[in-house]
């Protein structure tokens, strides 16, 4: 059941080490009025940080996906006597489904209100169906459970239980509160163009993992940052877009938008178009995913409208950048393609960052993979993990050749 906004809610962390997690604790800290934290779990590349977070958070469970239990607990241990509370020690889990475990931890007292699953990567998928599960609100910054899962999650989910909390999709969101759903013609997703904008394919041949990961607007993680240099980001983007607001492919534009402060748009039957804008920080989406429906004050900086600015935009190049249209039409075909076209970029990417590929590669692997796929007649948790191997397979069959 969900508190109301003058009640406090208790707040489930998945991928607390991340970028999404750690920002999500400042919007907590920030507002102990509204949230506590009642678990965290993280990928275990981290300990140390998520020693000190669950200290700090006093969560009553800690999941890691892979790491020694034993060094997690004497490091909470330590962080607990230095900040005079020996006594704490969380519930903790560790192995493949501690996320899974933790996304719907129900502790003394009692299950969560909202779940943030900011794990990066298809591996979401299990965690964000134990959520829905759950009964507990979702806040998704794992877009690519919801994009490889499709159907699967779509139909897990109760109406309403998942929030957005990608700055375009909860830009949407926010915007569509304008008017009713049989008034909305178009969803317009903004893109920054990512580092290399204004460049031809020809002059992104020999683009290094340096350069891929300066991104000129936000602080990401290495995958989300070499997505959204690529594109790829921005696809499967609009994959989410269609399947969290059931608006036609066809009727999702990208355009690109460099200053990164109009986050998305939607366009109305009778030519409003409403837009969503802020200066670029995550804290605003995640603070509106954990609140929803109702905002958390002073989450986020507004525009300083003292100030002199210029927002442009203009289309997308899409000789230089085909991954928006290739996820589409992999979202096209459906079943498990949109599951091949993940899982067979997160391999090309890390062969790129391994130096093994150049940048061009990325999104030729992809669409060589996806070619090669026959799809599946049933959409199932079984059938979208062997669509994942099997892409990852032959995509890494593809690059060592």
């Amino acid at each position: 059941m969900q508190n109301p906004a003058s009640e406090q809610r208790s707040v489930i962390i998945l991928g607390s080490t991340g970028s999404i997690g750690t920002q999500a604790l400042d919007v907590v800290a920030g507002a102990p009025d509204r949230f506590r934290v009642a678990a965290l779990s993280a990928g275990g590349a981290n300990l140390g940080l998520l020693a000190l977070q669950a200290v700090h958070a006093r969560a009553e469970a800690v999941g890691i996906a892979e790491g020694s239990l034993d060094e997690l607990r004497s490091l909470i241990s330590g962080a607990a006597k230095a900040e005079g509370v020996a006594e704490y020690m969380p519930e903790l889990f560790a192995g493949p489904d501690a996320s899974s475990s933790i996304a719907q931890w129900n502790g003394p007292n009692g299950g969560a209100d909202v779940v943030l699953n900011g794990i990066t990567g298809s591996i979401g998928l299990a965690p964000t169906l134990a959520v829905l599960a759950s009964g507990a609100k979702l806040a998704l910054a794992n877009k690519e459970s919801l994009i490889v899962g499709g159907a699967l999650v779509a139909g897990a989910a109760a109406p309403g239980q998942i929030v957005p909390v990608d700055s375009e999709h909860s830009a949407i969101a926010q915007c569509l509160r304008a008017g009713q759903p049989n008034e909305v013609e178009r969803l317009i997703l903004t893109a920054s163009g990512g580092p290399f904008r204004g460049r031809s394919r020809e002059e992104l041949r020999n683009v290094t993992p340096a350069e891929a990961l300066h991104h000129p607007t936000w602080n990401m993680g290495r995958v989300v940052t070499t997505n959204s240099a690529t594109l790829v980001n921005k696809g499967l983007e609009l994959i989410e877009a269609h399947l969290l607001f059931g608006v036609a492919l066809e009727s999702i534009d990208v355009v690109v938008h460099p200053q990164s402060v109009v986050h998305s748009m939607v366009q109305f039957a009778d030519g409003a178009v409403i837009a969503q804008a802020s200066p670029p920080d995550m804290r605003l989406p995640i603070a509106l995913g954990l609140g929803w429906p109702d905002r958390v004050p002073h989450a986020a900086r507004p525009c300083d409208w003292t100030q002199a600015t210029a927002w442009t935009f203009e289309p997308l190049d899409t000789r230089a950048f085909p991954a928006v249209d290739l996820a589409r039409d992999a979202a096209k075909q459906g079943s498990t393609f949109p599951a091949v076209f993940n899982a067979a970029n997160e391999e090309a990417v890390e062969a790129f960052h391994a130096g093994r590929i150049g940048f061009l590669d990325i999104v030729d692997t992809v669409e060589a993979v996806l070619r090669e796929h026959s799809g599946s007649s049933e959409l199932t948790v079984d059938s979208v993990l062997a669509a994942e191997e099997w892409a990852r397979k032959r995509a890494h069959e593809r690059l060592a050749s």
